[in-house]
């Protein structure tokens, strides 16, 4: 790994370039290292400086996220405790090791394969033929088919890159403006951050300890309400869409195209089914779904590129990478927390705080929503979830629908304005001015918000089918 870096950066980067980092970096080093015999007389206040000033000057630095963790766990470890720093290392594998994160590669790989047979424009050609003909329909169809396609993939990125091109170009021939589509796409990912394969429920599900079939099933309900919102927000916007000239299906038409999509809508519920119920794992499942979308692209759809599989094993195996390396970093910064003493400290702060569990739910919601704008989901997840579930159980709050209510209160932040990340990925699928989406995307951001208030207040919607 090391001999494929120095590659990648002698390809990338000038020599001069490289030269003055080094440099940089080691002065930065000499410095710290003079300055540790400062850093351990400031006791808590040394959490401030690493774990608030060094991951803040990364991340702003345009650091990857996991760098800027790992950075700042091995500088507070290594110049304010007297930790040896190989049980850093340690602790990272401990975070990247647990059995379920096997199944993150083969979703990746899952959601890139459904895209490329052609399986995800099946299922949105079928929802354009049942409600594409109705004011506001297609927008009713990229609400749906993010519930449908959503998850599967690893990345939000790869469900609206295979989800937009197809509705886009006639959603603009009907007169929608591109802020308004860019502001749908973006909140439509915030929307199905619960719906089962996710990614997240299978991260917070390893660090936690709850049960992936438990969350499976928690996540389908709150979803469908986040959808529902969002779909009173459509009708009233586009309450006067012009639809002269708009056709409508035939039911024979419809019916046609229900038997092809079939194969394709039917390979969401029996994941989910099969988690659920017992009869595979989220790890076993993921690669009976890639047999059986390679089944349906060659021999149904007809469909299978194989000169993009290599392309398409190189792109999962990094965002898997790079997945898996945020989780180890996280897990080893959340481990250095805990030996500070922070999370004791946490957990009396919050279990003194007034209103009980639902005051707890509220300071949680707003919380995350900041965390999730800054750090996005699965980091704040695995920094986060070991620290704040045992306050939870304490405070009374189910820790299945807590963990729902932190994933949905992520997404609404990772997919907000102006520092979310997943709103500038929605505005660079759609080929649109992040300033065009500012102004549509608060009723859909606020329509999210009664949505998640919602959920929270109801804890039957993520528990009830448990």
């Amino acid at each position: 790994m090391l001999v494929v870096g120095v590659m990648r950066l002698a390809q990338t980067c000038r020599m001069r370039d490289v030269l003055i980092a080094l440099v940089i970096a080691a002065l930065f080093g000499a410095a710290a290292m003079w300055a540790g015999p400062w850093f351990q007389t400031l006791g808590k206040a040394n959490l401030v400086i690493f774990f608030v000033g060094v991951v803040a000057i990364g991340i702003f630095s345009g650091v990857p996220i996991g760098f800027s963790f790992a950075l700042a766990t091995f500088g507070y470890l290594g110049l304010s405790t007297y930790t040896p720093l190989e049980v850093v290392v340690g602790r990272m594998d401990e975070g990247m090791s647990h059995l379920v994160l096997l199944a993150v590669p083969l979703f990746v790989f899952l959601g890139l394969l459904i895209e490329m047979t052609g399986m995800a424009r099946a299922m949105i050609q079928f929802l354009a033929s049942l409600v594409g003909h109705v004011r506001g329909g297609l927008s009713f169809v990229l609400i749906g088919a993010m519930y449908l396609v959503s998850g599967i993939s690893g990345s939000k990125v790869a469900d609206m890159a295979a989800i937009a091109p197809v509705l886009f170009p006639e959603m603009k021939k009907r007169g929608a403006s591109e802020g308004d589509l860019v502001a749908l796409l973006a909140t439509t990912g915030a929307q199905s951050e619960t719906i089962p394969p996710s990614i997240v429920l299978i991260t917070i599900g390893s660090v936690t300890g709850l049960s992936i079939s438990a969350l499976f099933t928690a996540g389908m309900l709150p979803g469908a309400v986040l959808a529902l919102v969002l779909c009173v927000v459509v009708w009233w916007r586009y309450r006067k869409e012009d639809l002269s000239g708009t056709q409508r299906f035939s039911k024979r038409q419809i019916g046609r195209l229900f038997i092809v999509s079939l194969p394709a809508l039917a390979l969401p519920f029996v994941i989910r089914a099969a988690v659920v119920e017992g009869i595979a794992t989220a790890t076993e499942v993921s690669t009976i779904g890639i047999a059986y979308s390679m089944l349906i692209g060659l021999l149904i759809y007809r469909r299978f590129e194989w000169r993009r599989l290599p392309r398409m094993l190189v792109d999962a195996a990094t965002l898997s990478g790079a997945i898996l390396f945020i989780i180890g970093c996280a897990t080893a910064m959340a481990w250095a927390l805990t030996q500070s003493g922070f999370s004791q400290d946490l957990a009396q702060w919050m279990g003194a705080m007034p209103g009980g569990a639902y005051g707890f739910l509220a300071v949680s919601i707003v919380v995350f929503v900041m965390l999730g704008s800054v750090l996005e989901g699965i980091p704040a997840i695995v920094l986060f979830g070991p620290l704040l579930f045992p306050i939870a159980r304490l405070a009374g709050v189910h820790e299945v629908h807590y963990a729902i209510v932190v994933i949905l209160s992520m997404g609404v932040g990772l997919f907000s304005p102006p520092f979310g990340v997943g709103y500038y990925s929605a505005c660079a699928i759609s080929k649109v001015s992040p300033d065009a989406g500012i102004r549509p995307i608060v009723g859909y951001m606020g329509a999210l918000i009664v949505g998640l208030i919602v959920v929270a207040a109801i804890p039957w919607i993520s528990t009830g089918f448990l």
